[in-house]
């Protein structure tokens, strides 16, 4: 890894924007709990970012309704908010969590053609488990957890596939676990098992882990070809702010896990390192998202920063490099 990392995260360590302030900062090596460290994660709840993202409470009630909307639904908005570190235990938010949880046990998203078992195959629940496990991600980061939130991990951990992972594929021949909805619920179910101690969401999360691992996260098993997501862009390309499944993400996610120093990541490390560019950080080469003033179609109210192969986007550098250090690459 390029040396000027190192100046790239010291200059956005003294950044006036909270939210780059506080990653710059605990990478470098500030404890997420000192007196530091708390007093700039709480500067966030006013930083420009969060103040955007809480735009959604202007939302009238047949926009608030479609939770899912990408990103300025309920479900998309908290996903953003955990990922810019947004305080924890804003109780403003409870509201929107619940939402999201009235939907998640909704009749409509638990039976068909949302949720789907075929005759036969109990053990291949067809379901968006990416839902499921983001949801129990920032519920756990946001520190709004309610009673419901343990259920859905429960439901995930029962509709874990025998290879260990989730698919929504409703057809019948699918047989094998799809990467996208796997990962995210892996991170869901990690996040719920540390603050817990709960050993069967550890243990779900590891054998989903496996079952990235053996692909070395983002090659084919059969002729080492690079995997073609269903939907979205190209798995070796960095995409955000939205994220299912790209090289950056799947690396994030094994670092959150413990899995980071497994040989099996070495290659995606190298795809990723590769892609750092003169001054030390790293592109949105496939942004996911617009800003707009407005409700739109993959619409946010908040600026993630600058896209394109040839331009650094600082939040994205941070979690490069966040990963790089964990895996020893540090310079």
């Amino acid at each position: 890894m390029d040396e000027s990392s190192v100046p790239l995260a010291e200059r956005l360590a003294e950044s006036g924007d909270a939210v780059l302030a506080y990653q710059a900062r605990t990478l470098l090596g500030v404890s997420p709990n000192s007196d530091e460290a708390r007093e700039l994660r709480a500067r966030i709840s006013t930083a420009p970012m969060a103040k955007a993202l809480l735009r959604i409470v202007e939302q009238d009630e047949k926009t608030l309704r479609h939770v899912y909307r990408k990103c300025q639904g309920a479900h998309w908005t908290l996903t953003c908010l955990a990922l810019i570190d947004y305080p924890s235990g804003d109780e403003a938010l409870r509201p929107l969590v619940g939402r999201v949880h009235d939907w998640l046990f909704s009749k409509r998203f638990l039976e068909p053609p949302s949720t789907q078992i075929h005759p036969g195959q109990a053990d291949r629940v067809r379901h968006c488990a990416s839902m499921d496990g983001n949801a129990i991600w920032y519920s756990v980061r946001l520190g709004l957890e309610e009673d419901r939130t343990a259920a859905v991990v429960d439901r995930l951990i029962g509709w874990q596939w025998p290879d260990g992972g989730w698919n929504c594929d409703k057809r019948q021949e699918a047989t094998a676990s799809s990467f996208q909805e796997t990962l995210i619920p892996a991170r869901g179910l990690a996040a719920f098992g540390r603050l817990h101690n709960h050993q069967a969401a550890l243990d779900g999360a590891q054998r989903a882990a496996e079952l990235l691992l053996s692909r070395r996260l983002l090659w084919r098993r059969r002729d080492g070809a690079l995997i073609v997501p269903d939907w979205g862009g190209r798995a070796d390309l960095i995409q955000y702010p939205i994220q299912f499944y790209d090289v950056l993400f799947a690396l994030q996610v094994m670092t959150e896990l413990g899995r980071i120093d497994d040989p099996r990541c070495a290659d995606a490390l190298d795809l990723l390192e590769a892609k750092q560019l003169p001054d030390g950080g790293f592109p949105v080469e496939l942004p996911t998202a617009v800003t707009s003033d407005r409700v739109i179609s993959r619409g946010t109210y908040a600026d993630w920063g600058p896209s394109g192969r040839g331009r650094s986007n600082p939040l994205v550098s941070l979690a490069a490099l966040r990963v790089l250090k964990a895996a020893g690459r540090w310079p």
